[in-house]
């Protein structure tokens, strides 16, 4: 067989030793080598498309403009987590402001003592120990401190510390510091308002909201209030300077709309900075005029004169006996600085007689002088936006003795803001209006206002709030061409279960202009000294110049125009 096959081959075509011929072999090497060179070709291709995609991307990024170290962006290009607060006018109380925080993968750290140390150049009130054990942990996520400075955040980058980073976050700012602190509030850590109005934006549904994760895109609107920086600021600074003049361990004060209700402006001091809201914590920073209550002295004589009045059994020519004193269950009534004889209405009011007040007060009697006083809402809490706010104290059993010093302002507690309130009811005609930090026209406080007083008690009020200026203890409250009306208040506090006269807590309750009132003005003084030169400190030489100094300094910026006729002066005991 062989031998045959080697005959039919041809002469010039060998055998391959694998039995092909040498053309087959050719062929099959060039296939190969063809195949070889396609997978070279294509290699190459991929390699050269993979450099011209990093090319590519190294250019883009080399384009592009310097990024800053810091991550903290433009506030344009971020989105506000909480409402900007705005005073009536459009000036900006509280805002937000872009920062970012630090934090670690626990699980990346690779020396975590060398990360404490370099950590601590950079933040040295770091609590050493607890980054330690954070660090050291097998977490895989810690905060190590949060909102932090672009300052800070750069020089932490610079430190290179693998498994730290950084996470942008929000952080409420507040540019007039502790200027209206006690209205607008504060937020805590996570931007949750936790005091004042910040509290009331997240209980009318953003916190809600925020806690869901449910954001926009969009600027959120920003929430006016009906304060007036201007105003908050007069009557601050000049709460302030009664502190230091008086050398009064607090002071508080209060600017209110008769009319709507509206809060034009609140403050009680010692204040805080809501940019540093550690400091709220402090006790002696508690909103006085509406978290704390106090007994308001004198200034009750306004609504016992007022309820005898309304009552019909006490007319302003009526006279009562203010000789001697009075004594009930054990307790002597007298007057500070007592006239002695019979007093007229008027009278009883400007000389401020305990004897002729109480003498009013049991005229009415204790049930109607009860109700009379929950009308005007002194006995129960205040409705309004401001979360802060106190329950009034009063006697669980009304008796004679507690319907009698409640008529001069002991033994009920209230606080000064609804006591404010109250007197606006006296001014406005008798409506009374709940305390708004909303603007509110007056079109719409009229629809829920309640009558309580007759209109004609109201003007006799403001006879009385005017005559007091002009002739009584309010006479260092005056201010030519404002025409201010008001009643001092001088409350004793108790000291070791009794009362103190060498502790006051004193008060003026003002309108103005008084001859058509638009505006309350109360402050109140905690525990004045008496001033360089003087040897008492009673209300009338502390409380009222300090309102006479508010309304001077803040009248124009509340739109009243000064005038400068007999006004209050032409007033007189004729009754």
């Amino acid at each position: 067989m062989g031998t045959l096959l080697r005959k039919l081959a041809p002469v010039n075509a060998p055998l391959h030793p694998a039995g092909r011929t040498h053309l087959e072999f050719e062929g099959v090497r060039k296939a190969q080598g063809d195949q070889a060179k396609n997978r070279i070709i294509i290699a190459i291709a991929c390699f050269g498309l993979l450099y011209a995609v990093v090319g590519g991307r190294l250019v883009q990024y080399g384009m592009k403009a310097p990024e800053t170290v810091s991550s903290i962006g433009r506030a344009s290009q971020l989105m506000a987590s909480r409402p900007d607060l705005l005073d009536r006018n459009g000036e900006v109380l509280a805002t937000d402001i872009r920062t970012v925080s630090l934090f670690a993968e626990p699980h990346k750290i690779v020396d975590a003592d060398e990360a404490v140390e370099l950590l601590a150049t950079v933040l040295p009130d770091l609590d050493l120990r607890g980054i330690h054990r954070k660090l050291s942990s097998n977490s895989r996520f810690q905060w190590l401190r949060r909102q932090l400075t672009p300052k800070q955040q750069s020089q932490i980058l610079s430190l290179g510390i693998p498994g730290v980073g950084f996470r942008p976050e929000t952080r409420r700012f507040y540019p007039g510091g502790p200027t209206a602190s006690h209205v607008v509030g504060h937020v805590n850590i996570d931007n949750k308002g936790i005091a004042g109005m910040e509290k009331y934006v997240d209980g009318q549904g953003f916190g809600d909201l925020a806690d869901a994760g449910l954001t926009v895109n969009e600027d959120i609107n920003p929430v006016r209030l009906s304060l007036d920086l201007r105003v908050q600021h007069v009557l601050r600074d000049e709460l302030s300077a009664a502190v230091d003049r008086y050398k009064a361990i607090a002071a508080a004060g209060v600017v209110l709309d008769v009319h709507s209700g509206e809060v034009l402006a609140m403050a009680s001091l010692p204040d805080y900075d809501p940019n540093n809201p550690v400091e709220a914590l402090q006790k002696d920073r508690l909103n006085r005029m509406s978290a704390g209550t106090y007994e308001m002295g004198s200034t009750f004589k306004a609504f016992t004169t007022a309820m005898a009045l309304d009552s019909g059994k006490v007319k302003m020519s009526d006279s009562f006996d203010a000789r001697g004193s009075i004594r009930i269950g054990g307790f002597t009534i007298s007057d500070f600085h007592g006239k002695n004889r019979v007093l007229s209405v008027p009278e009883i009011f400007i000389y401020s007689s305990n004897i002729g007040t109480a003498r009013m007060a049991d005229l009415v009697g204790i049930e109607g002088h009860q109700e009379f006083l929950t009308r005007l809402g002194l006995l129960s809490r205040m409705q309004t936006e401001l979360p802060e706010v106190a329950m009034p104290s009063q006697p669980r059993e009304w008796k004679k003795i507690n319907s009698i010093t409640i008529s001069f302002g002991h033994g009920v507690s209230t606080t000064p803001l609804q006591t404010a309130v109250a007197a606006a009811a006296l001014m406005n005609g008798g409506k009374l209006i709940n305390p708004t930090f909303l603007p509110r026209s007056r079109e719409d406080a009229d629809a829920i206002a309640v009558q309580v007083l007759d209109p004609a008690t109201s003007d006799s009020m403001r006879e009385l709030m005017a005559l007091n200026v002009a002739q009584g203890s309010g006479r260092r409250a005056q201010v030519e061409g404002f025409d201010v009306g008001g009643k001092t208040g001088t409350a004793e506090k108790v000291v070791n279960g009794r009362y103190s006269s060498a502790v006051r807590f004193n008060a003026f309750l003002s309108a103005f202009p008084i001859s058509d009132p638009r505006y309350v003005v109360l402050v109140v003084i905690d525990e004045p000294k008496p001033e360089e030169g003087k040897h008492s400190a009673t209300a009338g030489l502390n409380a009222a110049p300090t309102v006479g100094a508010i309304v001077r300094r803040s009248a124009a910026f509340l739109d009243v125009k000064p005038h400068f006729g007999n006004g209050a002066q032409a007033l007189s005991l004729s009754y």
